[in-house]
């Protein structure tokens, strides 16, 4: 089913049974599959592939040249940078079928992953967490947190605005752009809103 406010560029193939919602935007040399779902508001930069029973939410940007393979769920405004990879089973071998044994990634609402970024299938990233350029994403990631390399390490904490959290010996943190409030507390962030959530 394909929303008649949908724009699929002429070159983008979509094919039957998939879903795209409302204002989604394809564009050139994508290739959405049966069974993929993609929310209201996305946006598919060029040569992207959408795998069977990929599900994306709602306002997902998609970048140029990302494969999505089936097991990927990602939840409402997740960004994917460019060229970013997920993998969807753990010891592939060209000789051995290893379909219906793929491995499932769920990115959280609001997360971030840079280009060229790798994320190893069967862990999950936790909402608005920002992973850096280039990282190598081997293990689960807790929300709002902020990892960079290869293998990926958390070097620190952002905002749901992608700023970086500085907490003071409270543990308490406030977004330069935002004015949204966080704490940090037994190793986790919490969100406290604007300044009527501070005194909490």
């Amino acid at each position: 089913m394909i929303h008649e406010t949908a724009y699929i560029h002429p070159t983008a193939v979509v094919d039957e049974g998939a879903h795209i919602g409302a204002g989604v935007k394809i564009w050139h040399f994508s290739h959405i599959m049966p069974d993929a779902e993609l929310g209201e508001g996305c946006n598919i930069g060029q040569n992207v592939v959408v795998s069977p029973g990929v599900r994306l939410g709602r306002n997902v940007k998609v970048q140029n040249n990302v494969s999505l393979y089936t097991g990927v769920v990602c939840d409402d405004d997740v960004f994917l940078g460019p060229s970013c990879v997920f993998t969807n089973v753990i010891n592939p071998r060209s000789a051995v079928n290893r379909r219906g044994q793929y491995a499932q990634t769920h990115v959280g609402r609001g997360a971030s992953i840079g280009a060229n970024a790798t994320i190893v299938c069967g862990h999950d990233i936790g909402a608005y967490a920002f992973i850096g350029a280039g990282a190598v994403v081997t293990k689960s990631v807790a929300p709002y947190a902020l990892l960079v390399g290869n293998p990926a390490r958390q070097t620190g904490w952002m905002s749901r605005y992608g700023h970086r959290l500085q907490f003071d010996e409270q543990g308490k943190a406030q977004c330069p752009e935002s004015g949204d409030h966080y704490r940090l507390h037994n190793g986790k962030v919490e969100w406290l809103g604007g300044s009527e959530g501070w005194k909490k």
